[in-house]
């Protein structure tokens, strides 16, 4: 009776896995890596920065430098420019960026912060 069932399953169990793998959303092959490709592109028109302790961001400028979208690879968000006495602020009430140059900071809230980030390729 088990050599019955195992013949029987055997090509089931064969066929499924070949009809999930056809799906695009499943991906049996836990080596790929696609995930970890897509975060390491650079989005086009920003300009990546590179912080301490290996941290990093993506910076594009809009409204010709009224305004700043940060980039991260899990989350996006705007900061509008405001006033500042050294160098040029961006801040959306919450995060505030701070560029002099080619260099940046960035809160992001009380608890994360990006510390000596320089602008690669420039």
């Amino acid at each position: 009776m088990d050599n019955k069932f195992v013949r029987l399953a055997l090509p089931v169990l064969t066929g499924l896995s070949f009809l999930l793998s056809g799906c695009g959303g499943v991906n049996l092959w836990p080596f790929s890596g696609e995930k970890n490709q897509d975060r390491l592109r650079t989005p086009s028109n920003a300009t990546e920065y590179q912080c301490t302790g290996g941290k990093r961001f993506y910076l594009r400028y809009l409204d010709n430098g009224d305004a700043a979208w940060i980039i991260f690879p899990e989350r996006e968000f705007r900061l509008d420019k405001v006033t500042s006495t050294t160098g040029t602020r961006y801040s959306n009430g919450i995060a505030i960026l701070d560029i002099n140059g080619n260099e940046a900071t960035l809160a992001d809230g009380p608890a994360i912060s990006f510390d000596g980030c320089k602008a690669v390729g420039k």
